[in-house]
């Protein structure tokens, strides 16, 4: 199964989950895993039971979102998280190299991490939309952390969203667009608020850029490979009007370095090897990595 194939240790935590969460799942010797929606996802809710398709290092066939665990080491962990959103072209998820790989570099920095499996909208035979769908899988997870945030030692005031290629279309339609209504509801998650702390993208596809609500924006880190022929634009063009609007935000775009360069899985050159370490220092510098004092919370708006 891929979770041995990663050959990751599981987190063992007996705390309670919030009243709205659902108990979570584990395979031997592998991650925690937690269902996102309890009941099934909205308009997913006869084939929540389909089993998710692995091909290679590659899922599809996500019919029950869900969030695997990548807590920080306690000796180091600081109460930062990151939702990590693998790309794919929304047809599969990249698990290993856009979604564990990056979540194992962000618990070096004391960060934990939740890799997040959506639902795919332009997989064969989808009836799924990325923006209603998709960004709502992202909408929930960034709920679900949030409101579970003191099982996994995570400060509710510093979650934020790290997406790649089509996993940072979302995170720019979550982070950097208006929320769409939402109906009135009974589930007591839907009162949290879904608008992450800070943003990271990392070569972002075009969809949701340009921002619609860039003013409101949460700080951003956005890196792009120069050559990049599908990410380069959107990732400049962000900058650009989170720049304009008054959002803290800052733009490495890589010389001659093209798209897919995740964490270095493929690559020698040096400056995407070091990239994270980047994303460390932006994380520490807006004090994303330390302690916030209670004084200066602020409740939080759905």
């Amino acid at each position: 199964m891929l979770v041995r194939a990663l050959a990751l240790v599981a987190f063992l935590s007996s705390a309670p989950l919030a009243a709205a969460a659902e108990t979570p799942r584990a395979v031997a010797g592998g991650p925690e895993t937690v269902s996102l929606w309890p009941h099934g996802a909205p308009g997913a809710e006869r084939r929540s039971d389909e089993p998710e398709i692995v091909e290679n290092t590659y899922v599809r066939n996500v019919q029950d979102p869900s969030l695997t665990v990548f807590p920080a080491d306690p000796r180091h962990a600081n109460g930062a998280a990151v939702i990590v959103v693998p790309g794919g072209g929304h047809r599969m998820l990249v698990f290993v190299n856009e979604g564990a790989g990056p979540a194992k570099a962000l618990n070096r920095y004391g960060v934990t991490a939740f890799v997040l499996k959506y639902r795919l909208a332009r997989e064969a035979g989808s009836t799924y939309a990325i923006e209603r769908d998709a960004a709502a899988d992202l909408r929930r997870a960034v709920r679900w952390v949030r409101a579970n945030a003191a099982q996994y030692g995570v400060d509710p005031r510093r979650i934020g969203v790290m997406g790649f290629s089509a996993g940072g279309e979302l995170v720019s339609l979550v982070a950097d667009n208006p929320a769409p209504p939402q109906p009135p509801s009974a589930d007591p998650l839907d009162a949290v608020s879904a608008r992450p702390d800070f943003q990271v993208l990392v070569y972002p596809g075009p969809l949701g850029i340009p921002a619609q609500a860039a003013a409101g924006a949460p700080p951003a880190f956005i890196t792009a490979g120069s050559l990049d022929q599908c990410c380069a634009e959107p990732a400049v063009t962000l900058y650009s009007q989170l720049r304009k609007a008054g959002v803290s935000a800052e733009l490495h775009l890589f010389a001659d370095m093209d798209h897919g360069f995740n964490i270095a899985a493929h690559s020698e050159s040096l400056s995407i090897l070091h990239w994270p370490d980047r994303l460390a220092d932006w994380l520490s510098d807006g004090g994303w990595l330390h302690e916030r004092p209670l004084v200066d919370a602020k409740p939080l708006k759905p």
